[in-house]
């Protein structure tokens, strides 16, 4: 569904457009300071389709940015794409780079500690990925093995805690490279997301399968510690597409699912800032 030229595309803005936002000398900036200025920043991925990726014409698409899209929508503002490598996620939101992080990010404890996480608007299932060649039900049959996952992201605290131990984990810079890992055969499998599986077939039909589910985990919005504006501006927009049908229109089109049934709450994560 998405070519090679659409992933490394993806890759390489991600990439070079963080470093021109780093050059700018961005400051965090409030709800209605956002409105006052008329376009809000929003970081996403570049290369992780459908959550987030760039298509063949440069423009940003996906999940995410349909959410973040009607956000602006109910703000009253344009929206401003800045496509980010996983690992420059969290750096970007905290040090004002861009406004809030519509960005596959899901909802762990460690990053609760750098940002605020909002109620979670969508779900994702991480698994182990290997040809089908392979024998692998159950995180023992994996010892020894390498397995790549995109560093600083969900999948990698998830293969970590599984098989760390017993099998080597390669760090790459995001999910495409992950993918390229396997299938050039630098690592013997991958961490990935529910939508790996389709990837993987794209760049190697009936080669690979999903082998281990280990979690589910849950997406929110991302804003700045202690930014009670933020957080209870995202609240209330999730709350309302909830509601209408908008969030469910836009997870049938990308995920091909019903909208889940989601936490009303998390351990150790807040979904409001006190």
């Amino acid at each position: 569904m998405y070519s090679n030229r659409r992933r490394f595309l993806g890759m390489a803005l991600a990439t070079a457009a963080f470093a021109t936002v780093g050059a700018a000398a961005a400051s965090a900036a409030t709800v209605e300071e956002i409105k006052a200025k008329g376009t809000i920043v929003v970081g996403i991925q570049g290369d992780n389709a459908p959550w987030g990726f760039v298509d063949s014409s440069g423009k940003q698409d996906g999940f995410d940015a349909d959410v973040a899209t009607l956000f602006a929508r109910e703000l009253g503002v344009k929206v401003q794409f800045q496509p980010l490598a996983v690992a420059n996620r969290i750096p970007a939101l905290t040090t004002g780079k861009v406004d809030i992080l519509f960005a596959t990010m899901a909802m762990t404890e460690e990053r609760a500690k750098s940002i605020q996480y909002s109620k979670p608007y969508a779900a994702n299932t991480i698994s182990l990925y290997a040809a089908k060649a392979d024998t692998a039900k159950t995180p023992a049959d994996v010892a020894g093995w390498e397995i790549g996952v995109p560093k600083s992201s969900s999948q990698d605290k998830a293969i970590t805690d599984a098989v760390g131990s017993t099998a080597t984990v390669r760090r790459f810079d995001d999910d495409a490279s992950t993918i390229q890992a396997l299938v050039s055969g630098q690592v013997k499998a991958v961490g990935g997301n529910m939508f790996y599986g389709q990837r993987l077939d794209a760049a190697s039909a009936g080669t690979y399968e999903r082998k281990i589910d280990f979690l589910t985990t849950y997406n929110g919005v991302g804003t700045r510690l202690g930014e009670k504006d933020w957080n209870e501006a995202v609240n209330a927009f999730l709350d309302k597409i909830k509601a209408n049908g908008e969030l469910a229109a836009i997870t049938k089109k990308w995920m091909k699912i019903d909208l889940p049934t989601f936490p009303e709450s998390i351990p150790n994560i807040p979904f409001t800032v006190k």
